[in-house]
């Protein structure tokens, strides 16, 4: 079974990776390897391009994955500049407080947005693939729950009575998540290989 270099080096996307692809081998990000830079105008582009960055600095496969959240109100921003949404060296806090001051007065039934995930694979002879996963949901008025990072206090998929992925179990959450969708389907592409 071929290996892969995860390339995140965010500790709660690579647990949870590590959950939804049981039965993978990855290896962990070697410290050397500088962070990528995320230039990309899509998350596609991101992705692929942390996953051949660390191909380039190991020489095995990597699997690499972008993450975006969509809101309407907003014109679909942050998208692709979600991690980076409050400024280059923004917390999760910080998103959120801009993401929620953004939004405030904005009706709920107008606060509607989705998670999209892009997982990349590629590979020392230069092919690739790419798979994606999404949720939808709306952005809460406030913040609710302890589990999760990033937004996951003020989205609440659709269907959950107004629970936000922070107030899921993180079995709820790789159930339904935009990165438990993408996720498996990748373990199905990679079983398929």
């Amino acid at each position: 079974m071929t290996s892969f270099v995860l390339a995140t080096a965010n500790p709660h996307k690579a647990e949870e990776i590590r959950a939804l692809l049981d039965g993978v081998v990855l290896l962990p990000r070697p410290e050397h390897v500088p962070e990528v830079v995320e230039d990309g105008d899509t998350l596609e582009e991101n992705a692929l391009l942390k996953a051949r960055a660390l191909v380039s600095a190991t020489g095995h496969a990597a699997i690499a994955d972008d993450t975006g959240l969509f809101v309407d109100a907003l014109g679909g921003r942050p998208g692709v500049w979600s991690a980076r949404y409050a400024g280059e060296n923004a917390t999760y806090a910080d998103n959120v407080a801009k993401m929620l001051g953004e939004l405030a007065g904005v009706p709920a039934a107008q606060r509607t947005a989705r998670f999209r995930t892009v997982a990349a694979v590629a590979y020392p002879d230069e092919s690739w693939f790419v798979v994606d996963g999404e949720l939808e949901g709306v952005i809460t008025d406030d913040a609710r729950g302890e589990n999760g990072f990033g937004y996951d206090p003020i989205f609440a998929p659709t269907g959950l009575k107004g629970r936000t992925l922070a107030e899921l179990t993180a079995a709820e959450k790789h159930a339904l998540s935009h990165r438990g969708n993408a996720f498996r389907e990748l373990a199905e592409a990679l079983a398929a290989r």
